[in-house]
């Protein structure tokens, strides 16, 4: 015979403070966990959502990111000319040929100096990634030191807004506009035009080749291409791939970190529900040897101390997860371990999230009841009837 739910829920009503205290704290075990997996998410999700799966990348072999990538002009013509490229409404292959150098610039408010990503584009940069729109003045002007900038960088960094002036590579440059790419890692870039940046940081070779596929199945065939020109020391990934690849030391890193502090933060959370639980206990000796006399068995005492513990582990949980979901209305920045560029990404909150979350919720109120439950399912019916 089982002992009804309603009696664990009332036995946590009659404790209110302990309770209370008990759920806090594995809500802040939650809260550290589901926040630091959020970041992680975050991360991962705006430099995946950075690129498309019908374009690719080709890049210096080797090279890990944009930043130490170079492409001779000669093998850029080369790729230039490979069968698999899209044509355009207009007849011209929907092909980049990009320039990516980095620059410190002095945030708003600190003038503390941070790496920022100039990107060198050409005609077809931003019809090959349609996520990437205007957002407030005008494009630059190709030939002429006019820029345009990520939302995220015009916020946050000084000279970088529409109207400001920015000096860098010896020259000033004009900020003509700003950009909105969503959230992506374009959001935290700066546009130009690429032959006018080559010349003035005196950089003779693209970083990096972009298009897109006729067809997005053709990218193996483009790969037995590349690997068929021996004039040719490149690799090529589809560029959902390629910016993922970015974000994957740092996600690790994120989530190594998080499990390490949930692990450290849930051992006192789960000795607060242990001391909480063999309190209660102690407290219902007599109640305990009632029910055994009433015909209770130990499986049901057992049952009844485990679910008290798991109620508490799960409304902390809940509290925790209710708290991390304010995250997402806040957007960081950081430094992305691949690029060495700073990189602003939201929060980001999933079902596999709030499952692990409240997982680990469970987990912490079944370790922490356990030993409790097992000790009042051992008690002895005469003694303990003897405490009424």
């Amino acid at each position: 015979m089982a002992i009804p739910f309603y009696y664990s829920y009332r036995s946590l009503l009659t404790r209110k403070l302990t309770t209370v205290l008990t759920a806090s704290g594995m809500a802040l075990v939650v809260f550290v966990f589901a926040a630091i997996s959020m970041l992680a998410e975050g991360l991962e999700e705006t430099l995946v959502e950075t690129g498309s799966y019908d374009n690719a990348v080709v890049f210096r072999k080797g090279a890990l990111s944009d930043i130490q990538s170079s492409i001779s002009r000669e093998q850029a013509s080369i790729i230039e000319n490979a069968p698999e490229i899209a044509i355009g409404t207009k007849g011209t292959r929907l092909l980049a040929k990009e320039i990516v150098v980095l620059i410190a610039l002095p945030k708003r408010g600190t003038d503390k100096p941070s790496n920022v990503v100039i990107r060198g584009v050409s005609d077809n940069s931003m019809t090959l990634r349609p996520q990437v729109k205007l957002f407030q003045g005008r494009l630059p002007r190709p030939g002429t030191s006019e820029i345009i900038a990520g939302i995220s960088i015009a916020r946050r960094f000084k000279g970088a807004g529409i109207g400001e002036t920015l000096r860098f590579a010896m020259r000033d440059w004009n900020v003509v506009g700003i950009f909105d790419a969503g959230p992506t890692g374009f959001s935290s870039e700066i546009w130009g035009d690429g032959e006018v940046l080559m010349q003035a940081f005196r950089r003779p070779v693209y970083s990096i080749v972009l298009f897109k596929l006729k067809n997005a199945d053709y990218f193996e065939s483009f790969k037995r291409y590349l690997g068929g020109d021996p004039r040719l020391t490149v690799e090529v990934k589809r560029e959902t791939r390629y910016y993922a690849d970015q974000s994957e030391v740092m996600a690790k890193f994120l989530r190594i970190l998080g499990a390490s502090l949930t692990v450290i933060f849930s051992v006192g959370a789960v000795i607060g529900a242990m001391i909480t639980m063999y309190s209660a206990v102690a407290n219902r000796i007599g109640e305990i040897g009632t029910l055994r006399a009433l015909g209770f068995g130990r499986a049901s005492i057992l049952g009844a101390f485990l679910a008290e513990s798991l109620l508490i582990g799960l409304a902390g949980g809940f509290i925790g997860l209710f708290l991390a979901s304010f995250l997402q209305f806040f957007t960081v920045s950081t430094l992305n371990f691949q690029t060495f560029s700073e990189l602003a990404f939201t929060f980001t909150l999933t079902y596999a999230i709030a499952f692990k979350s409240l997982l680990a919720a469970l987990i912490m109120g079944l370790i922490g009841g356990v030993l409790p439950a097992i000790k009042a399912s051992r008690m002895n019916i005469v003694d303990a009837l003897r405490a009424v």
